[in-house]
């Protein structure tokens, strides 16, 4: 994927980049595997909202994605690329020997007419997925499964993958996107490769207006609001945050805070936390 800039007719424009799509090969989703997205704007079933800086934004359809990718045994081939607007990863197109169709994450170096496969007997190649216990060690992964059969949860957006650094026992140890080392149960499944897409970060949006279309709506710094709206609030003209330390709008301690439970039974999973620190 490569990165377009535009000629500078608004001032908007000047520094505004975006994807050339070169990576994509079909324009058009799959109509049997589109579904309608309703929106909620950030609301819960009772309306309030629960996410805040959510709304508007253009209509779009969700893909369905394969990230169990259960169908062993059985080869596919992939039909085409395409851009998917609910992720920042491409996708892409398979189809099996028996006619079913399916979207898959689409991992760096997969195009139109390459092979690829499901299974424990499946081959070690880009865009195929195995058990983490088929897989030699060194090998970078993306939508990597928690629990056997639950599907892909980890590294599944654009440019990311994990390492595959050890296996012992009944775990294998990850080496993650974040530099978190996590040991994983050895029967979860694994995509081979290094997902797509890579230089969606070196975007610019460029424009605020353009963050709307994609459902963002403007977000406020709290020393700027009223007392009553936000604890760092208030004051004559720009004065400091009148408390201890920085905090959310409902008063909780923000910035830096450690939020994880001690006792959360993933601990002993992780080797290494992003921040470097082992777990105790």
């Amino acid at each position: 994927m490569g990165i377009k800039t535009y000629n500078p007719y608004t001032p908007s424009r000047r520094h505004m980049t975006g994807s050339d799509f070169s990576e994509i090969t079909k324009t058009t989703p799959e109509k049997s595997l589109v579904v309608s997205l309703s929106k909620t704007a950030g609301r819960n079933n009772q309306g309030k909202i629960t996410v805040r800086h959510r709304g508007g934004g253009v209509k779009r359809k969700y893909r369905v994605i394969d990230f169990k990718r259960k169908k062993d045994g059985i080869s596919a081939t992939v039909i085409g690329i395409e851009y998917d607007p609910n992720r920042s990863a491409n996708i892409a197109l398979i189809c099996y020997e028996d006619g079913e169709k399916a979207y898959i994450i689409a991992p760096e170096g997969l195009t139109d007419g390459m092979k690829v496969m499901n299974g424990p007997e499946a081959e070690v190649r880009v865009g195929n997925c195995l058990p983490l216990a088929n897989i030699p060690v060194g090998t970078q992964l993306h939508n990597v499964e928690l629990h056997p059969g639950k599907g892909g949860q980890l590294v599944r957006s654009a440019g990311n993958a994990a390492q595959l650094m050890a296996k012992e026992g009944k775990y294998a140890t990850l080496r993650l996107p974040s530099g978190e080392m996590r040991m994983v149960p050895i029967n979860c499944r694994a995509s081979v490769g290094v997902v797509g897409n890579g230089d969606h970060n070196l975007i610019n949006i460029g424009k605020a207006g353009r963050k709307r279309h994609m459902g963002f709506r403007p977000t406020v710094r709290g020393s700027v609001m009223n007392p009553n709206d936000h604890p760092h609030g208030g004051g004559e003209g720009k004065t400091g945050i009148g408390r201890p330390g920085p905090c959310t709008p409902w008063g909780k301690p923000a910035l830096g805070l450690k939020t994880r439970k001690k006792n959360k039974q993933s601990n002993k999973l992780i080797i290494r936390r992003k921040d470097g620190r082992g777990i105790k």
